[in-house]
């Protein structure tokens, strides 16, 4: 090991080792996003205390910070960070906190975000095409369709052809305010809401941004993007 190995090794031992940013690092081992604000109350610090603890964890590259709109998240910088916490906890013998979300039931199901679906339904279909391989990352924080990707969707009657040649982006991870994980944004995201208020899978509410999703409806939904309802 050289030097410099060492030196970036001590860096970031001492950047975990502060209790602050240790207790900031473990509340997001759980994948979901937080704010500055949560995160100097998890840390049980100020909140100008908390925006100097994380300009030293984005500096040595522990965590990323995501801009939703007029919000800003934090999470962990990548699975490598999430690992070598994950195994520091278990030398520790501590237990990780799972998160708790405070948004009201029928809007953190289902619901607009935009044009697009948000909440649970639409983080679980975003994870699912990920892990499916249907989406890819792409340049600039967004998504390409693999070619299995694109034939599914052809195949559910999306003009996938006719969404690229839109002046807008064609597919982004959009972060998810209630589940603080990202559901699917863009062209294909709004297209995919279109489909669902088509076939029935979800109701628009009148005078609120709430999806209906029956379960019914929930069941169809899912199955014709090959998931089931547990």
């Amino acid at each position: 090991m050289d030097a410099h190995a060492d030196h970036h090794l001590a860096r970031i031992a001492g950047a975990i080792a502060e209790p602050a940013r240790a207790r900031m690092l473990c509340s997001l081992l759980d994948g979901h996003a937080r704010t500055a604000t949560e995160l100097s109350v998890v840390a049980e610090v100020s909140a100008s205390t908390a925006s100097a603890h994380l300009t030293r964890l984005k500096d040595d590259h522990l965590v990323t910070q995501l801009a939703q709109g007029k919000h800003r998240y934090y999470q962990l910088a990548g699975t490598g960070v999430a690992a070598a916490l994950e195994a520091l906890l278990v030398v520790a013998g501590l237990p990780r906190h799972q998160f708790k979300p405070n948004t009201p039931d029928r809007l953190r199901h289902a619901r607009t975000c935009y044009d697009h679906m948000a909440g649970t339904v639409a983080v679980q279909l975003h994870d699912h095409f990920t892990q499916q391989g249907w989406l890819a990352a792409s340049a600039g924080n967004e998504y390409e369709l693999s070619l299995t990707g694109e034939q599914q969707f052809l195949t559910m009657g999306l003009d996938v052809p006719s969404m690229r040649k839109l002046r807008r982006r064609f597919a982004c991870p959009c972060l998810d305010w209630s589940e603080r994980r990202p559901h699917l944004g863009g062209a294909l995201g709004a297209a995919l809401l279109q489909l669902a208020l088509k076939k029935g899978w979800v109701e628009q509410d009148l005078d609120s941004r709430a999806l209906a999703v029956s379960p019914k409806g929930q069941r169809q939904m899912l199955a014709a993007f090959g998931l089931s309802n547990n």
